[in-house]
């Protein structure tokens, strides 16, 4: 899901987080988002509608539309609202079902609260029926389901078409020369999985798909941020564009920084796009996926032209990166034309909530060491895997800014080091705030 309130825990879910929530201008009513100022019957229906389909979030107490001058989060009585709720699913439903209500009260003695309902279609019978039909969602609003989406419907299994909310990818290998011996500093890997449309299940990538998301990732805030791991030190980038394995349900962009030294390629990034093979399958869940490679080699770069220093890597550097890597994958361009590639809508390209990272030497070796301090005795570690806070949105700029604090956090503890949390501060009070 890509709104975060559907995989935050309960304890997460504050007024303050749900009022910054609403307050957004792109926090429009979609595939699996509904707003409902108070309970009404037509409520049931969308229950229904996003069990039958990808599920979805309802919150109740909320305007469904921002109008200047008007408080859109309003509030209900959560118990009433809840008790309507859940004896309308019983009586209308087929067979009676509840989603999950959680209460979120304002922090005031109003005795208001927003009610927030989920709905998972791991868990609800499918299909769920109202007056011997099966609601279903489409952009924003609800339809009846056709005879043919019925019976796909009643032949699905129960977690059919729902994607593991971990959004979890493969780690990356380090590749090895003859004498096997890693030729990366290290690889940074993340990615995302895609529910695949109908459409976009059976028919190839096409030439224009693959290069509208090439331009799409080269206007956004990634290169940017490539650049900077490099520090400045190349002049001469190749931007995203097809290179390498490319096939009909195959796409690898690649981006490049360019050196005549021994090392070529300094700075390396490959997004790859795996639509699923469905020729001979009989799954009716199709996903695809979208993993993104950032290859390291500054460190073997240097040593390549002899500058007679060491070459670590600073914090900052890495800071930026991983800003710009969580900015792009939550831009809505790359978001858009990743959705075309797949034939869904936006709400349905997930944010990224894993990241990995593996290295050819123990960490703390890896970074530059000022403002760092090792713990004796902490052991070795080599890269890791970093799990995003579902809590956070990182459309937003300051919780985004928090989930990268909080995986350098994690960086220098596992490596055995102390002093990161003072230089991210330090890093956030000099670093002007980036949309």
């Amino acid at each position: 899901m890509a709104n975060s309130l559907f995989t935050a825990s309960a304890a997460d879910l504050t007024i303050e987080r749900i009022r910054a929530f609403a307050a957004r201008p792109d926090q429009v009513e979609s595939l699996t988002l509904e707003f409902k100022r108070e309970y009404s019957t037509s409520l049931v229906k969308t229950i229904a509608a996003m069990a039958n389909t990808y599920g979805g979030t309802i919150l109740v107490g909320i305007n469904d539309k921002a109008e200047p001058g008007i408080e859109r989060v309003v509030g209900v009585d959560a118990q009433a609202t809840i008790d309507k709720i859940a004896s309308t699913c019983s009586e209308k439903l087929d067979p009676p079902w509840e989603p999950t209500f959680i209460t979120v009260p304002f922090d005031d003695d109003s005795g208001r609260s927003v009610v927030v309902i989920r709905v998972g279609p791991n868990v609800a019978p499918r299909p769920l029926l109202i007056d011997l039909k099966a609601p279903i969602r489409l952009s924003g609003q609800n339809s009846i389901a056709d005879r043919g989406r019925l019976l796909q419907l009643a032949r699905e299994e129960p977690a059919a078409g729902l994607l593991p909310m971990g959004q979890s990818v493969m780690a990356p290998r380090l590749n090895q020369d003859k004498d096997g011996k890693a030729t990366e500093d290290f690889i940074l890997r993340t990615g995302i999985n895609l529910p695949m449309g109908e459409a976009g299940a059976w028919r190839p990538l096409s030439e224009r798909s693959v290069i509208a998301l090439a331009k799409a990732l080269n206007d956004s805030a990634f290169p940017s941020a490539l650049r900077t791991l490099g520090q400045g030190a190349f002049d001469q980038f190749m931007g995203f564009r097809p290179y390498g394995h490319n096939r009909s349900r195959t796409a690898r962009l690649v981006f490049q920084a360019i050196s005549r030294a021994p090392v070529p390629n300094p700075v390396e990034a490959v997004v790859t796009v795996n639509l699923p093979e469905v020729y001979g399958s009989a799954s009716t869940a199709l996903t695809a996926n979208v993993i993104i490679d950032v290859i390291a080699r500054v460190r073997r770069y240097a040593d390549s032209i002899e500058t007679g220093r060491e070459y670590r890597y600073p914090v900052p550097n890495l800071a930026d990166l991983l800003d710009g890597l969580l900015r792009t994958l939550v831009a809505p361009e790359v978001v858009t034309e990743i959705a075309r590639i797949a034939d869904i809508d936006t709400a349905l390209v997930a944010q990224p909530r894993e990241l990995h990272l593996i290295a050819d030497r123990q960490v703390k070796d890896l970074l530059n060491p000022a403002g760092l301090k090792e713990i004796p005795d902490a052991g070795a570690s080599a890269g890791g895997i970093f799990r995003a806070n579902p809590a956070l949105d990182l459309r937003d700029i300051a919780e985004r800014q928090e989930q990268v604090d909080d995986w350098l956090r994690q960086l220098g503890l596992d490596a055995g080091l102390t002093g990161m949390e003072a230089l991210v501060e330090d890093y956030r009070a000099k670093t002007p705030t980036m949309a």
